[in-house]
């Protein structure tokens, strides 16, 4: 992951409405500031944080870094697993910076709808100005059942972020 710049990611953070036990979820194979300062956010504001680390040496690094905390937990995580439903959590956020191949998108999304609260937000991180990725993500989104879906595109140097909404009692 390239670098991301820290008061940007910031003020991305905004849009997470304060509340009390709050759970983010984090589809991730690199981008250690990007962890640390989403770790030190849940951590500040004592919600779980969970690494689905899709690359296993950076999931090494992350079991390390964290292994006494509280908050925020990296778990080694194949894309390739038959369901992401983990002990039964859902999250309200769900971050993607993992690569997903174009072919294993509608796949990962579906798989994704199942760990995502009803109302609750995804937001997938693509290279900058990446018309053909962009496109392809947001049809996915309207093809199961991911709603009211925009881009970033403003923000942050090397990313544009997709975000969209999980559609309540609906889906598979």
């Amino acid at each position: 992951m390239k670098s991301i710049e820290q008061d940007k990611l910031e003020t991305l953070l905004q849009i997470i409405a304060p509340a009390p036990a709050l759970r983010i979820a984090h589809f991730c194979e690199s981008g250690e500031k990007m962890v640390e300062i989403l770790g030190d956010f849940c951590s500040q504001n004592e919600y779980e944080y969970q690494l689905n680390c899709t690359e296993p040496s950076f999931f090494e690094i992350l079991e390390n870094k964290y292994q006494d905390h509280t908050y925020i937990k990296p778990v080694k995580f194949s894309l390739e697993r038959p369901r992401y439903m983990i002990q039964g959590k859902l999250y309200e956020y769900l971050f993607v910076t993992s690569s997903i191949k174009k072919e294993s998108r509608s796949d990962f999304l579906k798989k994704a709808h199942g760990i995502i609260k009803n109302a609750g937000l995804i937001l997938i991180f693509i290279p900058k100005g990446d018309k053909s990725q962009r496109y392809t993500w947001m049809t996915l989104f309207e093809e199961h059942y991911y709603v009211a879906s925009s881009t970033i595109d403003d923000l942050f140097e090397h990313y544009d972020v997709l975000i969209s909404k999980k559609m309540h009692g609906w889906g598979e």
